[in-house]
């Protein structure tokens, strides 16, 4: 499971070192490779498989239900396989980074199966927002169970 977050800088091509914690965990799964995609104001970095996961339960989804193709159009159309060189970095390609706004200073942040790159500021003020939601967030974990 991808957890924590850690700060990073984007060179002037595009690349971003992956943290060894997460590294070490794509090794363990066998295959290193990552699909980056657009997310809300941020990018989502998937292993192969759970990428092959989400493909699957998605294609298993309303081909009529216009929210449903939106959703796909935005999700599915950014995907790009980003692969790790050998110092441990992955290129994101330029479409991805204006998306995110990617620029110098990147946070990860670890989601469980897949994590997220934001830029820095960004996450700072996503961050605040979740803060400011605790009770809210709370009481909607609360009613799922946990």
């Amino acid at each position: 499971m991808f957890r924590g977050r850690s700060t990073h800088f984007i060179d002037p091509k595009g690349r971003v070192s992956i943290p060894t914690r997460f590294r070490d965990l794509l090794k363990t799964n066998g295959d290193p490779r990552l699909i980056v995609t657009n997310w809300e104001q941020c990018l989502a970095a998937f292993p192969l498989r759970e990428w092959e996961e989400v493909e699957t339960k998605m294609g298993q989804l309303s081909l009529v239900d216009r929210d449903i193709r939106s959703f796909k159009r935005f999700f599915f159309s950014g995907a790009c396989e980003c692969s790790l060189d050998s110092q441990g970095r992955i290129l994101i390609p330029p479409t991805l980074r204006d998306y995110a706004n990617l620029k110098k200073e990147v946070i990860l942040a670890g989601q469980l199966k897949y994590f997220e790159i934001w830029e820095k500021t960004r996450f700072e003020e996503e961050l605040a927002k979740s803060i400011n939601n605790l009770s809210v967030l709370e009481d909607k974990l609360a009613s799922l169970g946990l």
